[in-house]
């Protein structure tokens, strides 16, 4: 049935393009903005498809033989390139482990025992819990704790008051702004897992992962405030339940090896952009409907 102007309606084709712009255009200013070019960022994404189109024809039990043809034809990317990216590949990225400052600083934002009326206790650097020292030995035994201290002062994370020998959180986040690289790291594994998460919810059956979100617009930059001011409030309560969990469970499955194989991420966000700004999308300013919150 054509639509109302007397266009074809979409396809899926037509949606799923759609959902690759909206997933694109921020990658795409990512490298503008740090100068990566197309064709760098074009080779990656060849190499992605054919990695995939080679999972998914192993997956389906299919002989060898002919595989370069199938992913040829599965990708439309030619032969020889599929050959060539095939002997290149040296596997996909997998997500970095939590380092040893980042499992430090959850564990000073978490503990119970190491807050004061829900905020980060001011921990002295040496002696006995609560310390910075015993916090530190309480991650590893491998690092002294005056490396993993100057770490986190290095990634603007902490500052060691001298007069007082004591140290003190300043962020609420572990947002390593010292260190660009562990940040685009973060994006990656971050996004990375959501999206994976959102593409095995759209290809199954039934959901596997839990995956939602609410939206709303016509709002003033007061009301986003309160919004972020919401989130933040909830993922620190989050975070203080689900990390004694994710260590009891750690701690239990360690003695079944065999069945411990499972990686999980949980995560909480918000976004937010003017609308009057955002472009030709939006009409002129002012001009966007107002709608009511909805949730996905």
């Amino acid at each position: 049935m054509a639509s109302r102007s007397g266009s074809p309606p979409p396809t899926d084709h037509d949606a799923l393009l759609d959902a690759m712009q909206a997933v694109l255009v921020p990658l795409a200013d990512l490298s503008v903005a740090k100068g990566l070019t197309f064709a760098t960022v074009e080779e990656a994404f060849k190499q992605a498809f054919v990695r995939s189109a080679q999972e998914a024809q192993l997956a389906q039990g299919l002989p060898a033989h002919r595989l370069v043809s199938r992913i040829s034809a599965a990708t439309g990317i030619n032969r020889r390139e599929v050959t060539r990216l095939t002997q290149s590949d040296t596997g996909a990225p997998t997500p970095a482990g939590a380092s040893l400052v980042s499992q430090l600083f959850t564990r000073w934002v978490s503990d119970r025992q190491l807050r004061v009326k829900g905020k980060p206790r001011v921990l002295p650097r040496q002696g006995d819990a609560p310390s910075f020292e015993a916090l530190a030995r309480s991650i590893t035994q491998d690092v002294h704790p005056r490396t993993l201290l100057d770490e986190l002062c290095r990634l603007n994370l902490a500052r060691l008051d001298v007069a007082s020998d004591t140290v003190h959180l300043i962020q609420d986040g572990f947002t390593p702004r010292g260190d660009w690289q562990r940040m685009i790291a973060f994006l990656g594994d971050n996004v990375g897992d959501h999206l994976h998460a959102a593409v095995d919810n759209v290809l199954r059956d039934e959901p596997a992962h839990f995956e939602q979100a609410v939206f709303a617009e016509g709002l003033s930059a007061a009301s986003v405030e309160q919004v972020r001011v919401l989130a933040r409030k909830h993922w620190k309560a989050l975070m203080t339940e689900a990390l004694p969990l994710l260590e009891r469970r750690i701690e239990a499955d360690a003695g079944q090896p065999e069945s411990a194989s499972h990686r999980v991420r949980l995560g909480l966000f918000t976004f937010h952009e003017d609308t009057a700004q955002a472009g030709p999308e939006t009409g002129e300013a002012g001009g966007a409907p107002r709608r009511l919150p909805s949730g996905k």
